[in-house]
């Protein structure tokens, strides 16, 4: 598994999910129950998370809708 993501930004991570499923590529988003520990603030970034086999594919799609960092 590749990390292809940490933001704490729900609204882009929810994109980048919607993007890489929209191309088949299985993504999930790891981290995203942690606001109970930091009490709901949103700093604890979330992590989305590839296969390694989908990371240039995954990378290209972000790229190419200006979701990269």
């Amino acid at each position: 598994m590749k990390e292809l993501l940490r933001s704490n930004d729900p609204v882009r991570i929810s994109r980048v999910l919607d993007l890489l499923q929209g191309e088949g590529i299985l993504a999930f988003e790891l981290d995203q129950h942690m606001s109970v520990l930091e009490g709901s603030i949103g700093i604890l970034p979330r992590r989305v998370m590839i296969a390694d086999r989908d990371e240039f594919m995954a990378r290209a799609i972000l790229r190419d809708a200006g979701l990269d960092d």
